[in-house]
């Protein structure tokens, strides 16, 4: 029986698209890419590095996650501005975005099949379309209630501070 070098997975990973596995890379790529298809950002990265005593730099952290975006091994999601989340799953495919807790949720690529796309400017075409829908969990009827009277109250403070 023939054993798996640990860091096999990282080393095959970073070869096939032509990154050189430095220390660094090596070992992030093991944190990135050992436990399943998962987001996550910089900071969360660099946390998990550091708790795992690796020696690792925030800036080393966003330029390796750069260059594996470029590479094809990860897909950056933009959530809003200046907030990103890193995605080890590549193929074709949609996100949640708890606005609250701050986390991803993948949706099936197929969803947008049958919806209409603009055409896209002459000498253009579309390469790929990422949908995130922004969610928050949903009112009870007393806090809907509450959250509809404070918006009249606010609307009607501003239709009286314009007229």
């Amino acid at each position: 029986m023939t054993a798996i070098r640990p860091f096999a997975l990282a080393l095959d990973r970073l070869t096939s698209v032509g990154l050189r596995p430095t220390r660094q890379r090596m070992a992030l790529a093991r944190l990135l890419f050992e436990s399943g298809d998962r987001h996550l950002t910089a900071e969360q990265l660099y946390d998990e590095a550091v708790s795992a005593h690796m020696p690792v730099s925030l800036a080393t952290v966003y330029n390796t996650l750069h260059q594996f975006t470029e590479a094809g091994l990860l897909r950056e999601v933009v959530v809003e501005a200046g907030r990103s989340y890193f995605d080890t799953n590549t193929s074709s495919h949609h996100h949640f975005f708890d606005q609250r807790r701050g986390y991803l949720i993948d949706i099936p690529g197929n969803v947008l099949e049958g919806i209409d796309l603009p055409t896209p400017p002459e000498g253009m075409r579309i390469t790929r379309v990422d949908m995130v829908i922004h969610m928050q969990p949903a009112l009870s009827g007393e806090e809907a209630d509450a959250s509809g009277a404070e918006r009249a109250d606010a609307n009607g403070a501003e239709s009286r501070r314009a007229a």
